[in-house]
């Protein structure tokens, strides 16, 4: 598998405080990884760290397989945009006038492609409203468009749907994907907003107290957190026999307990294992948001 990113025991040290502690991550190229963790869990400074506005204390990491002690490091950053903490847009200036003050900023010799970046982050109907008239949506998407300049194929958001409304964060999700499957970039969201980063990532990322706790791609999470009939039955002999029969995937946990992923019709279900002798004590539907996976997953790595 390709990486974009990969860090090796990373840590930042600040006086008295331990931000990142021996930080592992692996970013596969083309995902969209969702780095999760709580505030102050050590997300910014990682992001920080990547985007050269910091030096790690110790371990290191490599971008584009240039390690950050590589003197040609910046030639890996330039494939980079990123939107650290907030946007910086300059309030006084259109979309359009943002976008040329980067372009000249990054040195670029025209401003081919800014009218297709306004369009992509749904800012080409702007004309001359100022930011500072925009909303927190469209200075997040104006902030992203910005980071689009200079066409890089890596993407870092720092929480991009922080105090956003429902509409924003829908427009956020939409913009995120349509640059993943249609650019072809390579996204790293950082957020606490777990259940939204569960609708489109497709890797994950779990950091506490500076810490990784667990990688896993996204089919692994939905393994973890899926959806199931619990049932408590007589015999569950009698019950994987009639599943089976029935063609439904289950797993059995007990002489009395089992677990079934599909959708069941509970009264077809309960006449075929009462020709059996089978009697159904109980029957609930089961499954674990991303949220509580991850509360679950946090409080468990602070027992060990």
């Amino acid at each position: 598998m390709d990486y974009i990113l990969r860090t090796t025991a990373l840590n930042k040290h600040y006086k008295g405080c331990k931000a990142l502690h021996g930080l592992s991550m692996n970013i596969p190229k083309g995902s969209i990884y969702g780095f999760i963790g709580k505030n102050g869990a050590g997300k910014t400074t990682l992001i920080r760290l990547i985007c050269g506005l910091q030096e790690p204390t110790s371990g290191e990491y490599t971008l584009y397989g240039r390690k950050n002690t590589d003197k040609e490091i910046g030639k890996s950053r330039r494939r980079m945009g990123a939107v650290v903490e907030t946007p910086s847009i300059y309030l006084d200036m259109t979309a359009e006038d943002n976008l040329k003050q980067q372009y000249r900023i990054l040195g670029l010799p025209s401003f081919e492609g800014l009218v297709d970046i306004l369009k992509l982050v749904g800012l080409e109907d702007t004309g001359k409203k100022k930011a500072k008239h925009f909303s927190l949506g469209m200075r997040q998407r104006l902030g992203i468009g910005i980071a689009l300049v200079g066409s890089p194929d890596f993407l870092v958001l720092d929480e991009p749907v922080n105090g956003l409304d429902p509409q924003g964060i829908i427009e956020m999700r939409e913009l995120i994907s349509n640059l993943n499957r249609k650019q072809q970039i390579t996204v790293l969201v950082s957020s606490h907003i777990l259940d939204e980063l569960a609708k489109f990532a497709t890797h994950y990322g779990f950091i506490d107290q500076g810490r990784m706790v667990r990688e896993m791609s996204a089919e692994e999470l939905n393994e973890a957190c899926r959806k199931c009939i619990h049932v408590e039955v007589s015999d569950t002999k009698i019950l994987a026999h009639v599943l089976d029969g029935m063609e439904l995937e289950y797993k059995i946990l007990s002489g009395r307990d089992a677990d079934i992923y599909a959708n069941v019709n509970v009264s077809r279900l309960a006449l075929a294992l009462a020709e059996y002798g089978c009697e159904v004590f109980s029957m609930q539907e089961r499954g674990e948001s991303l949220e509580s996976y991850y509360v679950n997953l946090i409080g468990g790595a602070k027992n060990e």
